[in-house]
């Protein structure tokens, strides 16, 4: 168990806080079941009323003169009467209650999504993708689980005050006594919820963990396959799913002893009223009705007392939970917009970049004082060896990532000063492991928005995929599943392309976007880009000489920046690196060519 740094009231003070902004999310719901609660809570108040009031005018005349009162019926309507406002009180609370719990749990994870997708990118690599999945799940569910009994809880709350002071009005001295139990029932309560608030957070870091390495062992199933270590993975799953049952087993077992104490107290409670009652009764100080209004209010006090407990475990659990949460709303790295709309214009679009420098990491710079300047509707092949920079350039390029240093700039505007969602409008990237939404080939084409027939069309057929769509069992309405399983990877790859294509980009990057279709279906894919009438300036990192060949120029990057820019026989008669790079990828080629024939 990891060190606790919270007093027990800390703890409750910073529930009070995570309450209050759950409440503010939805007043209207919280107000709704707080006053069902207070119903109910009344109603309680007024049965033991009701029944104090049956048992002097009713039960005991009976019991002395054996014969029926006049009130019996008058008795059975009210006892009948109470019972349905409490039921009324009861729905209206759950009702109430579970649309607060849901709603909040719904704005949550949308709040949380939105925050997320405003992040840089650079956030994003830092994380793993398991644990913001449960963060998104788990982390917000236990988060808000405070929110079940809470409405409850609030109208426990007058229903002790409503106790206590009926008590007093009927003796103050069981009232004292009834003060001292509550508040020792409470306390008790008060410290176990601290206890368990450090158990509660090493379960929602298992939680975690479970979940990132069941989402790594699924998203690496091929390559856990491949490799033969289904049993390592199940392994490592079952050591982390261990750890976890064994947190709970600690919690629960810490949540039931102190359970036991609370159930306690109030049946203990109850006996000692009694006792003391009873010497009241027999001192003549109070009737023999009025305890038993004591002692049926008592009784119907069990339950709500230990509610309270429920409420201030579940809140050691909530603060818990939300912690992970609020660690993801901290997060500021967010990308910076500026109020730049996209063009009306329908023509490729220039492109420069000026002393751009970039690093993953600040002792490692990827690029350093890049130049680069880009014609309109030039189709510019990017090309070096692993590790360059190539598609780091791509992706600055499309915005994925901001340079550290230097200014990227698309027919003459900065991209940082595109307005959110605008430079998009302008700017296609295609990378080289396409992802396909659970969805139609037609959906994710369009992504829900409105193209024409003609476009869609027009889009597969430049992509060269028009033909594998239609072959498919529903053609174009045919539903993907996950990640476009059911396709092969240059299908895949040539749907991606579609996608770019379809929104008619001033500047397409392509990423070795077409690495897993046949040779000769990519040369045909840049024909055909090149010579379609497209609005595009394309920007294409290559590695095939047939890809190399089709494009206008080449830039050749090595070394942090660019060594050479040019056409494919101009570097290769001035830049040795690039002349030597491009005769090992013609061999590597060549190979290839003769291991398939």
């Amino acid at each position: 168990m990891t060190e606790r740094r919270l007093t027990p009231w800390a703890v409750v003070r910073g529930g009070t806080r995570l309450i209050g902004r759950f409440v503010r999310m939805h007043p209207t719901a919280f107000a709704t079941a707080v006053i069902g609660a207070a119903v109910f809570a009344g109603a309680i108040i007024v049965s033991s009323l009701v029944i104090g009031w049956v048992t002097d005018t009713v039960i005991i005349p009976i019991l002395d003169e054996g014969e029926e009162p006049d009130l019996l019926a008058a008795a059975a309507l009210a006892i009948m009467a109470v019972a349905l406002v409490k039921a009324v009180g009861i729905v209206v609370r759950r009702t109430a209650a579970g649309y607060l719990t849901s709603a909040t749990r719904r704005d949550l994870r949308n709040e949380l999504l939105e925050h997320q997708l405003n992040l840089k990118m650079s956030w994003f690599s830092r994380q793993a993708i398991g644990d913001l999945l449960a963060v998104a799940d788990s982390d917000v569910q236990q988060g808000t689980g405070v929110l079940g009994p809470l409405p409850y809880a609030s109208g426990v709350s007058l229903l002790l005050v409503g106790t206590v002071t009926m008590i007093a009005t009927i003796d103050p001295w069981l009232a004292v006594g009834a003060v001292i139990g509550l508040a020792s029932a409470i306390a008790i309560d008060v410290h176990g919820s601290w206890i368990t608030y450090g158990m509660w957070e090493q379960v929602q870091v298992m939680r975690g963990e479970v979940s990132s390495v069941a989402h790594e062992a699924f998203d690496g199933a091929l390559t856990v396959k491949a490799l033969g270590r289904e049993s390592h993975v199940s392994a490592r799953f079952g050591d982390a799913s261990e750890e976890l049952r064994n947190r709970l087993i600690e919690v629960n077992s810490t949540w039931t002893k102190y359970q036991v104490v609370i159930r306690a107290l109030p049946q203990a409670l109850i006996v000692l009223l009694l006792v003391g009652g009873a010497a009241r009764i027999a001192a003549g100080a109070m009737t023999a009705g009025e305890m038993v209004t004591i002692a049926y209010l008592l009784a119907l006090l069990s339950f709500p007392i230990q509610l309270i407990g429920f409420v201030l475990w579940d809140l050691a659990g909530s603060l818990a939970g939300w912690k992970r949460v609020q660690d993801v709303f901290d997060a500021d790295e967010f990308i910076s917009y500026g109020d730049t709309a996209a063009s009306e214009s329908t023509v490729a679009a220039p492109v420069t970049g000026t002393t751009v420098g970039f690093s993953y990491d600040e002792d490692e710079p990827v690029l350093d004082e890049l130049e680069l300047e880009l014609d309109a509707g030039t189709t510019l092949a990017v090309v070096g060896p692993t590790g360059s920079g190539k598609s780091t350039l791509g992706l600055l390029l499309a915005r994925l990532w901001d340079p550290d240093s230097g200014q990227i700039r698309l027919e003459g505007r900065d991209l940082r000063d595109f307005a959110i969602s605008e430079l998009s409008k302008e700017v296609s990237y295609v990378a080289q492991n396409a992802f396909l939404f659970d969805t139609t080939v037609r959906g994710n084409i369009t992504l829900d928005s409105d193209f024409s027939e003609v476009e869609i069309e027009t889009a597969m057929r430049l992509a060269q995929a028009k033909t594998f769509i239609e072959e498919l069992p529903q053609g174009i309405d045919t539903e993907l599943g996950e990640r476009g399983a059911t396709l092969s990877g240059g299908q895949r790859q040539r749907l991606a392309l579609a996608r770019a294509l379809i929104r008619k980009p001033r500047l397409l990057i392509l990423d070795d976007a077409t690495s897993a279709v046949d040779p000769s279906v990519e040369a045909e894919i840049l024909r055909g880009l090149k010579s379609a009438a497209l609005p595009s300036t394309i920007v294409v990192v290559a590695y095939r000489p047939s890809s190399i060949r089709l494009a206008d120029e080449v830039v050749y990057v090595d070394d942090k920046r660019i060594l050479g820019h040019g056409t494919h026989e101009e570097l290769l008669s001035s830049v040795p690196g690039y002349a030597r790079l491009v005769q090992a990828y013609e061999e590597e080629a060549e190979r290839l060519r003769k291991e398939a024939s």
